[in-house]
């Protein structure tokens, strides 16, 4: 049993490392000002209140991330003079 399986798991590095390392992808920008999001956020919840958040993002097909940056920057605009 010491030995590995061929099958290789989906987290599976790539055989050639140059093309590991020097992806030609562009990462997809999640909203357009993403270079905005320098900052982290903590918050408490309850487990009730994250399930149904989840469930509400799953539903309308975003992540609960975007949904909670789209809900604050509704809720707090910038106002002129503020530092974006």
């Amino acid at each position: 049993m010491s030995e590995r399986s061929p099958k290789r798991g989906f987290a599976a590095r790539p055989a050639d490392p140059e093309s590991w390392i020097k992806s030609s992808e562009q990462p997809a920008a999640r909203v357009a000002d993403g270079a905005a999001f320098t900052a982290r956020l903590t918050i408490d919840i309850t487990p009730e209140l994250r399930g149904r958040i989840k469930i509400v993002a799953f539903q309308r097909g975003v992540t609960v991330a975007d949904m909670l940056r789209a809900l604050l920057a509704r809720e707090f605009p910038s106002t002129e003079g503020d530092p974006s």
